[in-house]
């Protein structure tokens, strides 16, 4: 994204979430409203939302335009949720798009019934109670589904491709985050059936990281598998540092973490997830129900590789994982 388009971006985002009751229902009168609720900082999503705002443009949406977006940001503290999405629905925004994990799709569930959501779901939306099926969801709420849980133990195969000489392998995860615990049991199931020893350690705040890779050190994991979680997201430059620190291979779920020196990441495209969401949201608009639009799968997923950090833990990667590397850094 080019520096003016994330200047602009930022400024509407910013501007949006502090726009006035009274105007907030002029523009009402003139145009849909969409109510964007998300769990994460501002800052560290601005490419997701350009995504976002991408499908909605594909569809006819300009923002500004013939609608407006009002931006609310958890900024990491769940406990907020219910009163920011109560914010929006007093608003009487026309769609709630919810993002940055599955809290804030649960949130707008549990409060309302009536007001059409559009999620970006990371687990399974019919065991946490979201939609009656994918294909029929039935209620109020529909999405795009990236499978986050399931996606872990195919990270934790990639891992001991590029890095065979692995016996233990440490699993960082929060458990704040209503996918840990089938995380947890998938990967160390995962690990058992690879012969290979596994630790998990829990670590939803900084403070937290900082001890679990103390505890990751103390146990001589030679791998780490860190879960998919907005959290760690926005503090991957700490995890990076301190997987770099400890010269333990790690894998992500992002690009953007290898793109800052972490080694290798596997998953869906979130910005190709942030802009079918988009396009969803603006079916809604154009009168579509939630219950008849099935939950989208993904489609698009990315393996990047960054061969320097390679290098520095004195790994060679496979000729075979280089070949199926949609990107590789240098």
């Amino acid at each position: 994204m080019k520096r003016r388009e994330f200047g602009t971006l930022v400024g509407s985002m910013a501007v949006a979430s502090t726009v006035r009751p009274s105007l907030l229902g002029a523009q009402q009168k003139a145009m849909p409203v969409i109510g964007v609720l998300h769990t994460a900082v501002l800052n560290q999503v601005v490419d997701l939302m350009g995504a976002f705002r991408t499908g909605l443009k594909e569809s006819g949406f300009t923002e500004g335009q013939n609608v407006s977006i009002v931006y609310r940001w958890a900024e990491d503290d769940y406990e907020r949720l219910p009163a920011l999405v109560a914010d929006l629905i007093a608003r009487n925004v026309d769609v709630i798009a919810t993002g940055g994990g599955d809290r804030s799709a649960i949130a707008a569930k549990r409060a309302t019934t009536t007001t059409p959501i559009v999620s970006v779901i990371g687990g399974d939306p019919v065991a946490e109670g979201l939609v009656a099926s994918l294909a029929h969801p039935a209620g109020n709420l529909t999405g795009v589904s990236f499978l986050t849980a399931s996606l872990t133990t195919k990270r934790l195969g990639l891992l001991m491709e590029l890095a065979p000489q692995v016996r233990t392998v440490a699993l960082l995860a929060n458990s704040k985050n209503p996918q840990t615990s089938s995380v947890v049991s998938e990967v160390s199931q995962a690990s058992r059936a690879r012969g290979v020893q596994f630790h998990s350690f829990d670590a939803g705040t900084e403070a937290q990281i900082n001890e679990a890779f103390a505890e990751i050190e103390r146990v001589k994991a030679d791998a780490v598998v860190i879960q998919a979680d907005p959290f760690f997201n926005n503090v991957r430059s700490q995890l990076i540092a301190l997987a770099k620190r400890n010269s333990i291979p790690a894998i992500h779920e992002r690009r953007a973490f290898v793109a800052e020196g972490g080694l290798i990441s596997y998953g869906t495209s979130l910005p190709d997830v942030y802009r079918q969401v988009g396009i969803s949201v603006a079916k809604v608009l154009k009168g579509a129900r939630p219950a008849d639009m099935p939950v989208v799968q993904p489609t698009k997923f990315e393996l990047v590789i960054n061969l320097t950090t390679a290098k520095s833990l004195g790994l060679t990667v496979p000729p075979i994982l280089l070949a199926s590397a949609d990107e590789v850094i240098e």
